[in-house]
């Protein structure tokens, strides 16, 4: 922390270790584990919107080819709803190879 007239300011990093411990440990583990899920979830849902948007199709419409509704892709291209299974049908019905990289959370690689 660092005072600043009659603020307070605070590092982020020393701000995670006063709530959730140093590094390695399991609550600090666990909660940037669950941060880069959000964040590779966030990006293949920005992937399958942005590939459906070059096609020029709805959400409605990507939802018609996958066999879904319209809620569920728009759950899907936010990151909110996404599993491998209904990633794979999106990407299938848009007609967009991908590759996934399993190691640790894996990446996608649009082809």
């Amino acid at each position: 922390m660092r005072q600043v007239g009659d603020m307070k300011l605070y590092n982020f990093d020393k701000l995670l270790e006063e709530d959730l411990g140093p590094v390695g440990a399991p609550e600090r583990d666990e909660f940037e584990r669950s941060v880069d899920e959000a964040v590779h979830a966030y990006r293949v849902g920005e992937a399958i919107k942005q590939a459906r948007e070059a096609k020029n199709l709805t959400q409605a419409e990507l939802g018609e080819k996958m066999g879904v509704q319209r809620s569920q892709v728009c759950r899907i291209e936010s990151g909110k709803s996404i599993t491998l299974s209904s990633m794979m049908r999106a990407f299938r019905a848009l007609g967009v190879q991908c590759s996934l990289d399993m190691k640790g959370i894996g990446s996608v690689t649009l082809c």
